[in-house]
């Protein structure tokens, strides 16, 4: 049996998100912890909201583009970001914008230690193989496992340190090649799977295009979408 289901980095995918749900709701998982970067960039921004607010037992956090969408002057002065995020604005209205941007960066359950990039920062986050950044990033953390998203990136590795970095993957808008939605599952003897499920990322992407056509910035996630990977 799963204890806790991890979802990150949904980004308005609202298929890909009822496909991980249900897959952990067939795994037994228990609780549900949100990892953040709930709406931005996806063709179904209010109904992901929606969906993940039916989960009585979820856990929250904040990512940065809901930090962004609560406060757009914060976000890169780029129309490939400032475009997306009046449209997310828009679709969600000011209640929901809000209760968003308000939500914890971080949250510690169990013993583990949850934020969306890393323990120091929203943007700033750990790769697949270690680096010189890790110990800095890691500063001040008492907690030997630590659940993180933003990269898109799924993978599991232990630092020098024995700290064990735990990044499910992104449900809504994989980098890493398989456009397989991504998340993880924490089950009752405290161990991590990382999990894979497919569902239609196609649809998603056309879908993507008749909410938002001939918008550059929707195109650029149509093509993230379809090729599983940040390109431009």
């Amino acid at each position: 049996m799963a204890s806790d289901a991890l979802i990150y980095d949904v980004h308005g995918n609202l298929p890909a998100l009822e496909a991980v749900l249900d897959d952990a709701r067939r795994a037994g998982a228990q609780r549900h912890l949100l990892g953040g970067d709930y709406a931005l960039f996806g063709p179904w921004p209010r109904e992901t909201v929606k969906a993940l607010r039916t989960l009585d037992d979820a856990a929250w956090i904040r990512g940065n583009v809901d930090r962004w969408c609560a406060d757009p002057e914060s976000s890169p002065d780029d129309p490939m970001f400032r475009g997306p995020i009046a449209a997310c604005r828009e679709a969600l209205g000011a209640k929901i914008v809000t209760e968003l941007g308000a939500l914890p960066e971080r949250l510690v359950l169990d013993g583990t230690l949850y934020c969306h990039a890393s323990p120091v920062s929203d943007l700033r986050s750990f790769t697949p193989e270690p680096t010189g950044e890790d110990q800095e990033l890691l500063a001040a953390v008492n907690e030997r496992r630590v659940v993180f998203g933003h990269t898109h990136v799924q993978f599991q590795r232990r630092t020098e340190t024995g700290v064990e970095l735990v990044n499910p993957g992104s449900v809504g808008l994989p980098w890493d090649g398989d456009p397989r939605a991504a998340y993880a599952l924490v089950h009752d003897d405290g161990r991590i799977e990382l999990r894979r499920v497919p569902y239609d990322h196609r649809a998603s992407a056309r879908a993507m295009l008749e909410r938002y056509p001939d918008v550059a910035w929707a195109q650029r996630t149509v093509r993230r979408l379809e090729a599983a990977r940040m390109v431009d």
